[in-house]
C-alpha cells in the first residue's frame, strides 16, 4: 500500500499553507518524512533550492524544520525553562540561560508565555505556545502545526492564529494540518488536498468555501447546516442524574454535585477543558467509576457495573477508542461480539455460536460501512474512523435508550464525521438520550438541544443551543461565571 504517491508539495517563505485530507490520505506520512522520521522511496526535499536529506528529526531541526505536535511533549513537574532547556540541546541548562531567550521571544511574537511559569498550571494553549518557542529556539524557518487547536478554547485558537500571522510576516513558512474548514479560511494563504496518498487539488483560499474543500477532500457534497432540528417536543425525562460527587484517579475531587436532566429523545452537549471532570462523569453513568448521589433511568435507579448498565440499556463510545473501545489484537468480528458473546444469538448455551458471530459482523460491517479487508482482520489495522464505527456498530445493537458519546469524531475527517453524527441522530429519533462530550464547539452547537459546560469539576448550566455561542461557550470553558457572559445566565445548576 502506498501512503504517499507522487507528492508535489511547495512553501513559498512567508507563507501560511494548509495540508487537508481524510484519515488515511497521507498527510501524517507526508509530515514524517518532512521532520525525518520516514525515509522516502522515491522523490526527493528541497530547501531554499537545495536538495536535502532529512535522516532524522534532530537533521531536520538543523535544517530549520520545526514541528509543534498536537500534543505537547512537556514534563509536567518542570518548569517551561526547564523543558525548554532540557529538550533543545542547546547547552543553555541551566534553565535561567533559557529564560531570557523565552522572554525575547514571547516579546516578538505576542506569546506571552513566562519562563517561570509550571507546566501543570498552564493551559493547553499556554503549551501549545511553550512548543512553538521551542521550535523557535531551535532556529526553525519552516514550522509544521499538526492540529494544533484540537484542544484550544476559541479564544486560545483565536490567539495562536495571531501568533502564526505575527511568524508569516517575520518570513517563516508554515504547514498547517486541520480537519477544522472555518479555521483554515481563516488563517491559510492556499490549501493543498490529499485524497488516498494523493494530491487531488491545491486552490487559495481566497475564493474558496467550506463546502468547496470539503468536496475536494472527500470527493462529494457536505452539508454544513446545523444536524439538528428543533428541540424534542416531549418533556419526558429519561436520565435524572442528582449530587453527583467522586473523586478522581489521584484522589481529589473530580465530580462536585453535578445535577441534570436528560430527556427522552435530547442531545445534551458537555463542553469544557480536558481535566474537568468529563471523563469521570461519564465513567460514573457506564459504571466504570464509583461514586456518591442519584442516578435514575426511565424512573428506576441505575445501578450495577458496565456489563449490567450496557444490558440494561446504556452504550458507551469512550474516549480512547484503541484501548477502551475495542481489543486491537482480536479481530472485527470478536470485537463486534463483546457485548454479546455469551448470550443469544451469539452464543448455544455455554458454546459461542461463531456462524452467527460471523453473520452478526458481516450485517455490522455493512449497515455502518466499516472498510476492512474482512471480518477476520484485526481491528488495529483499521483506521480511527473505522475503529469508531465499529463501536457505534457494537454499542448501538438492540436499541439502547441512553448513549454516552464521548469525543465521538476526535481525529475523524469530515466523511467519518458526517457519518457518526447521522448515526447519533438516528437514534434520538428513536427515542434515546445522548450525553454527548465534546472538545469541538461546531460539533456540540450542531447536534446539541442543550449544553453544560464542566470546570472544575461543577456543570455550569446546561443552557438552550439557541442562547449559546462558540465564544461564549468558550469563556464559560476557560471560569467565567455564567453571570458575565451574554445569554448564559439562566441554566446555573446551584
Amino acid at each position: 500500500m502506498v501512503a504517499n504517491d507522487g507528492v508535489d508539495l511547495t512553501v513559498a517563505t512567508g507563507e501560511v499553507l494548509a495540508l487537508l485530507g481524510e484519515n488515511g490520505a497521507g498527510k501524517s506520512t507526508l509530515i514524517s518524512i518532512l521532520y525525518g522520521l520516514y525515509q522516502p522511496d522515491e522523490g526527493t526535499v528541497q530547501l531554499g533550492g537545495q536538495t536535502v536529506r532529512i535522516g532524522s528529526p534532530a537533521e531536520a531541526r538543523k535544517l530549520g524544520i520545526g514541528l509543534v505536535p498536537q500534543h505537547p511533549l512537556l514534563v509536567s513537574r518542570h518548569s517551561v525553562a526547564e523543558n525548554l532547556a532540557l529538550g533543545g540541546g542547546s547547552g543553555l541548562f541551566p534553565a535561567r540561560g533559557v529564560a531570557g531567550r523565552v522572554r525575547e521571544l514571547s516579546e516578538k511574537y505576542g506569546l506571552e508565555v513566562d519562563p517561570a511559569a509550571r507546566v501543570s498550571d498552564l493551559s493547553p494553549g499556554e503549551k501549545q505556545r511553550v512548543e512553538i518557542i521551542r521550535a523557535l529556539l531551535g532556529g526553525a524557518r519552516v514550522l509544521i502545526l499538526d492540529e494544533p487547536t484540537s484542544v484550544l478554547t476559541p479564544q486560545e485558537a483565536s490567539g495562536l492564529f495571531r501568533v502564526m500571522r505575527e511568524l508569516r510576516a517575520d518570513g517563516r513558512s508554515l504547514i498547517f494540518i486541520s480537519h477544522k474548514l472555518d479555521e483554515v479560511l481563516d488563517v491559510a494563504d492556499r490549501v493543498t488536498v490529499l485524497r488516498r496518498g494523493k494530491v487531488v487539488g491545491g486552490v487559495p483560499t481566497a475564493g474558496a468555501t467550506r463546502e468547496s474543500l470539503a468536496e475536494l477532500m472527500v470527493g462529494r457534497g457536505v452539508d454544513f447546516t446545523r444536524k439538528r432540528g428543533a428541540a424534542p417536543a416531549t418533556t419526558e425525562v429519561l436520565l435524572n442524574v442528582q449530587n453527583l460527587t467522586a473523586n478522581g484517579s489521584r484522589g481529589l475531587p473530580a465530580l462536585r454535585g453535578v445535577g441534570f436532566t436528560l430527556g427522552r429523545g435530547e442531545v445534551l452537549g458537555v463542553a469544557g477543558i480536558a481535566g474537568n471532570g468529563q471523563s469521570e462523569l461519564v465513567e460514573v453513568l457506564a459504571g466504570l467509576h464509583p461514586a456518591r448521589g442519584t442516578v435514575t433511568l426511565d424512573g428506576q435507579s441505575l445501578g450495577g457495573g458496565a456489563a449490567e448498565r450496557f444490558q440494561g440499556g446504556v452504550a458507551h463510545i469512550p474516549e480512547d477508542r484503541i484501548h477502551s473501545g475495542t481489543v486491537p489484537s482480536m479481530t472485527v468480528a470478536d470485537n463486534l461480539a463483546l457485548r454479546g458473546y455469551d448470550r443469544s444469538p451469539l452464543a448455544r448455551g455455554l458454546a459461542r455460536d461463531l456462524k452467527a458471530t460471523d453473520e452478526r459482523a458481516r450485517q455490522d460491517v455493512e449497515q455502518y460501512s466499516v472498510a476492512t479487508p474482512g471480518i477476520h482482520t484485526p481491528s488495529r489495522l483499521l483506521s480511527g474512523g473505522n475503529i469508531q464505527k465499529l463501536i457505534l456498530a457494537r454499542e448501538l445493537h438492540g436499541n439502547p435508550r441512553l448513549i454516552l458519546a464521548v469525543h465521538p469524531t476526535y481525529g475523524l475527517d469530515i466523511g467519518a464525521t458526517d457519518q457518526v453524527h447521522r448515526v447519533l441522530l438516528e437514534r434520538t429519533n428513536e427515542g434515546a438520550g445522548v450525553l454527548l462530550v465534546s472538545e469541538d464547539l461546531d460539533e456540540l452547537l450542531s447536534l446539541s438541544d442543550r449544553i453544560g459546560v464542566m470546570v472544575g469539576g461543577e456543570l455550569r448550566g446546561p443552557f438552550p443551543v439557541s442562547e449559546v455561542t462558540r465564544e461564549s461557550l468558550g469563556l464559560l470553558m476557560g471560569g467565567a461565571h455564567p453571570h458575565s457572559v451574554p445569554g448564559a445566565d439562566q441554566g446555573v445548576v446551584a
